[in-house]
This record gives structure tokens, sequence and C-alpha cells, in this order.
């Protein structure tokens, strides 16, 4: 089964909030509410050795997901095709039991509309895609990619099936050193929720601090 998720570039990303603003005009997030947030972690030591770097957070994309599971509707579930997390606004009834069990606090609850929501990775985009960018900067559903990876001015942030090893996400992680190397993180699932999505951070950069 495909684990589509994020893989994020923390040496490269510099707090701009383009990710962000990106995630909230494609998805039409209402003002006050955002699907993806960059947290500022530190500054931390002492001067001259300051040390801090910039932490998108969004949906980790777990492959054991307590969402799915609390979900009393089945509004939350994942897409069969290529098993991205979702929610379906119309079987949502507001009981806010998922935003409870994701250990990462990343659902967001829509007052005017009574549902939950959250970053989906742009599936409606992404659907079909092999997550490599069209080269041409035209949209092409086989080759699209989250309007979150597509604007982020470093090129900080990749798309892809981690078991698909041509995939961009998972050539990030290759060229970062592997999983298991120490530059390659994930934040700590005390849950057994099992996130896909990967951190690169190098030493030389900063220390990987959990939030």
């Amino acid at each position: 089964m495909a684990r589509r998720t994020l893989v994020i570039d923390l040496n490269k990303c510099s707090g701009c909030d383009s990710c962000t603003v990106a995630c909230k005009y494609e998805n039409n997030v209402k003002l006050g509410s955002y699907w993806n947030r960059v947290l500022a972690v530190g500054p931390t030591g002492e001067y001259p050795n300051i040390e801090m770097y910039w932490m998108p957070m969004q949906c980790q994309q777990c492959e054991n997901s307590p969402c799915v599971k609390v979900c009393p509707t089945g509004a939350s579930y994942r897409d069969p095709e290529n098993n991205v997390v979702m929610v379906n606004k119309e079987k949502c009834i507001g009981c806010q039991y998922c935003m409870y069990a994701c250990p990462y606090g990343v659902r967001q609850f829509n007052e005017d509309e009574g549902v939950v929501e959250k970053c989906t990775l742009c599936n409606h985009l992404t659907a079909h895609s092999d997550g490599v960018e069209n080269p041409n900067d035209s949209f092409d559903p086989d080759h699209a990619v989250p309007p979150c990876v597509h604007n982020c001015c470093c090129g900080a942030r990749f798309y892809g099936d981690l078991d698909d090893p041509n995939s961009a996400a998972s050539r990030a992680i290759a060229a970062a050193g592997g999983e298991d190397s120490e530059n390659v993180h994930t934040i700590t699932d005390k849950s057994g929720a099992k996130p896909t999505c990967r951190y690169i951070l190098s030493p030389s950069i900063a220390t990987w601090k959990e939030l």
C-alpha cells in the first residue's frame, strides 16, 4: 500500500510561510484556521552559539491513523486508491473525536460548516499523480504536486510515495543519507500512529528538537 507524504528539508526552510499561503488559497481555508503552520523552533543556546530552525506542521499521514479509528461515521478515511487520509465533509457530524485523537493537533474545526478539516496533500489535484512535478510549470494531473510544494521558495518540500524509491520524497531522503541517517527525522510517536512525514535537518545546521 502506498505511503504518500511530505518530506521537508529544514536545512532549506526559511520560514517564509509561502506553503501556508498556498495551502489556504488552494483549499479556501478560512481566516484564523491553518492546515499547514510554520513553527519556530528556538532560538536556543547562548551567544554566539545560537541555533534556530523553522518547522512546517501539517497532517502527518500516519500509517496507523488514530483519527480514522475513532471516527464514528467513517468521515475520516483513507482514499482506497492511494491511501491518503481524507475527510468526507458530508459524513462528518462535527463530533471532533478525530481532533482529540490526533497526536499532532493538525486538524481544524470549521465552525461555519460544522465539520473537521485538514491537509489532504491536495488529493483533489494529486490523486493520480506520480509526484514528479511537470517541468513545463503547467498543471498536469499525472505529474501534479501539492501547491505548498510547488510554491516553496526554497525548494524545501518534496511530495511522493515513500514506498517508491523513484519518488521525489524518497529521493530527498536518500540524498540526505537515508532513513537511518542522523539527518532524517520523524516526530516522536508515543501513540503508535506511525507518522510518515519526514524532516531533514543536519546537525551542522541545528540539533533536532521535539516540539
